[in-house]
């Protein structure tokens, strides 16, 4: 299950996340190969943030993925999620990180 954290020092008091939330699942779902609804997006606003030396908008976030991250998945995630947020919080694309992890990559298995 991929679980998308995004966190920006916008405020997001009377903003519509619903397309924020749509959009990011299915960017997620269709760039990594999963079905939408084992997709998890959490966004939280209005948390302290500085880049570059200033508050201006910026986001950061991390997504957690068993599998299928590759160095284009992450290319294409950290575009499609830049302009996400571009488009719907004015956060500029050279302001968002991403931080991408694959559970599987470090050969971990789990026996639960």
């Amino acid at each position: 299950m991929p679980c998308l954290y995004i966190s920006t020092n916008v405020n997001l008091d009377g903003v519509d996340k619903d397309p924020i939330f749509s959009e990011a699942t299915k960017a997620v779902a269709s760039i990594i190969g999963r079905p939408e609804h084992l997709v998890m997006v959490i966004l939280k606003g209005t948390v302290a943030i500085s880049f570059n030396g200033n508050k201006e908008p910026a986001a950061y976030a991390e997504i957690v993925s068993m599998g299928g991250i590759t160095k284009q998945v992450k290319r294409n995630l950290i575009a499609t999620l830049g302009r996400i947020l571009e488009a719907k919080l004015s956060i500029p694309r050279a302001r968002f990180f991403l931080k991408v992890y694959d559970t599987t990559a470090a050969g971990n298995c789990s026996k639960l």
